[in-house]
């Protein structure tokens, strides 16, 4: 990957998951990586996540944030201001995942609380820190924002209230892109495939398969390709997703893979499914009209 040395980034929640994949790509790239959560011992911790990104090269620093509190995130914002007076990359990757069943469960079976837990770390959570990250950005006239999201933003996954938390977290970043673009910032969504994270591994169903997967490294792969692009403002505003991005920019997965995109998958599978509408539609028609010759000729006979 190209270098992003001396570029300072800024990865919520990434003490696991698709922000620590995040996190340690950019340790690949030699950033120096914030990395915030409330996990601050043990494996799955904002500590393991920053010694595994100085190993790989970077310089990770780690910050001790719940998301839900404004005052903890405006003082990592004024840290970071203070000791390096500009961010480069802000990922808003925190999420809260409730322990209740998170599918298979109509919504109005749910607890509303759910609701308040997703959108509060989920959603409120992005723009809070996006707007203590704006000003620090559109005074240098660049940087990047990126609002990790799901497909579920275009179409049901999980629960409803899942779902249009991803989609305003969609337009979070169409609409702030409007606002940041005259300043030379960029602000884009990043939809992920299906994830190997340490939660979807750790459940014993789920209601998709892990057979077309990717590692959480392969969204940071995405978000360095991004970071590195030149031209990342004619992206702004834009829904990018990750397989995509690693065709265009020509990285691979961890694995020397390169999956696919569930939206070329799911357009082939639409396509696919014409194509049998169509061929059944011409058989029934074809039938039809055999029928109605054969009928023809017997009436013929019979005269």
């Amino acid at each position: 990957m190209e270098s992003l040395e001396g570029k300072i980034a800024i990865v919520t929640g990434a003490s696991r998951g698709v922000g620590k994949g995040i996190a340690l790509a950019l340790g690949d790239a030699k950033a120096t990586v914030y990395v915030t959560g409330r996990s601050t011992e043990g494996e799955l911790s904002v500590g393991a996540t920053v010694a595994e990104v100085t190993r790989r090269g970077g310089r990770g620093v780690a910050v001790a944030c719940d998301h839900a509190n404004d005052a903890q995130v405006r003082a990592l914002f004024e840290r970071v201001d203070a000791e390096h007076g500009r961010i480069d990359v802000l990922v808003n990757n925190v999420f809260a995942i409730p322990k209740d069943r998170m599918w298979g469960v109509p919504f109005w079976e749910q607890r509303v609380g759910m609701w308040d837990e997703m959108h509060t770390v989920g959603l409120r959570s992005h723009y809070v820190a996006s707007v203590h990250a704006a000003p620090i950005m559109v005074r240098a006239g660049r940087g990047l924002i990126v609002n990790v999201s799901s497909f579920a933003g275009a179409g049901f996954q999980l629960n409803v209230a899942y779902g249009v938390g991803k989609a305003g977290v969609d337009r979070l970043a169409a609409d702030m892109a409007h606002d940041l673009r005259p300043h030379g910032v960029a602000c884009v969504s990043l939809w992920p495939g299906i994830v190997r994270t340490e939660w979807v591994m750790s459940q014993d169903e789920l209601p998709f398969s892990t057979k077309v997967s990717e590692s959480p490294e392969l969204s940071g792969r995405a978000v360095v390709a991004l970071a590195n692009d030149p031209k990342v403002l004619e992206r702004t505003g834009r829904v990018c997703v990750v397989a995509e991005l690693a065709a265009e920019y020509g990285f691979d997965d961890v694995d020397g893979t390169r999956p696919p995109s569930l939206r070329v998958l799911a357009r082939e599978a639409r396509e696919a499914r014409a194509r049998e509408r169509d061929a059944a539609r011409d058989a029934a028609r074809d039938a039809a009209r055999d029928v109605a010759r054969d009928a023809a000729s017997d009436e013929e006979t019979g005269r």
